[in-house]
């Protein structure tokens, strides 16, 4: 069983940046997909960035060119780089681990931190 916990969020202001990371234990596989989705108030949670087994990134259009997912697959942890945020960033962000870059394969879920961005 794959566990995930999150961690590095705070409050900022609009401007800002925060580095979330993302420790997994367990056993990883160094081929499957690790991702960041977010969830704001009253809000669905949607997929942010994700980082497949080749190294290959996704972003929300919303968050390209602001936000940097990373992998060390030695250390087991997944990182976010947060630059530009925006009050509209302000969510709880959470980690995901699953077998392919698809909603519906994600097996493993962290608890979620918080960011808020305030203008």
């Amino acid at each position: 069983q794959v566990r995930l916990v999150e961690s590095g969020g705070g409050s900022v202001q609009a401007g800002g940046s925060l580095r979330l990371s993302c420790a997994a234990s367990g056993y990883i596989y160094s081929s499957y997909c690790m991702a960041w989705f977010r969830q704001a108030p009253g809000k669905e949670r949607e997929g942010v960035a994700s980082f497949d087994g080749y190294g290959i990134t996704k972003y929300a259009d919303d968050v390209k060119g602001r936000f940097t997912i990373s992998r060390d697959n030695a250390k087991k942890t997944l990182f976010l780089r947060m630059n530009a945020l925006k009050p509209e960033d302000t969510a709880v962000y959470y980690c995901a681990y699953g077998r392919i870059c698809s909603k519906e394969y994600y097996s493993s879920w962290g608890q979620g931190t918080q960011v808020t961005v305030s203008s």
